[in-house]
């Protein structure tokens, strides 16, 4: 069987995210669950939020996706940066395409779209979600502006604990 990272340039469909969740359950398991568990804060790059974008982009559909993760540790806080399809669009031409969906002109308008949607998906399981809008923003502002929302380590994640994404009707 190939890596979720070999075959992402070609896989589409329902087995894309089925080997990405697979993936995801056992990077909970074996490395965010015992970091938690040991008082870590935990930082997780492509999580949820993504699965649920780049999938749909994919044509999955959304209750398919919110069924294989119905399960996976929520986060205390998702960060979704965005900005407005046009800026998106002259940053993959500046530079170039780093995967399939930048060969659609159409994809960043629709991004934009579903990562609204995923962050109310994700409000609705009661996880915390900065949207930050990158246009004009400089690389410092938008790391301060993550920084002041991450939770205190009191209040994060100490035990990892079962969660249930809501399913769409």
């Amino acid at each position: 069987m190939s890596s979720p990272a070999s075959t992402s340039a070609t896989s589409t469909g329902a087995p894309w995210p089925c080997l990405v969740a697979a993936d995801r359950y056992e990077h909970i398991e074996h490395e965010i669950e015992p970091r938690l568990s040991g008082g870590d804060t935990v930082v997780c790059d492509r999580y949820l939020a993504s699965t649920l974008v780049m999938q749909q982009l994919d044509g999955v559909p959304m209750k398919f996706l919110l069924d294989l993760n119905a399960h996976v540790l929520l986060p205390d806080l998702a960060v979704i940066l965005t900005a407005s399809p046009g800026l998106i669009t002259e940053r993959i031409a500046a530079r170039g395409p780093r995967n399939r969906f930048h060969l659609d002109p159409t994809a960043p308008g629709r991004e934009v779209d579903l990562y609204h949607e995923a962050a109310q998906t994700l409000m609705t399981a009661n996880v915390k979600v900065l949207i930050v809008r990158t246009d004009g923003s400089t690389t410092t502002e938008v790391a301060a502006s993550i920084a002041d929302a991450i939770p205190h380590p009191s209040v994060s994640s100490a035990a990892p604990t079962p969660s249930t994404i809501p399913q769409e009707p």
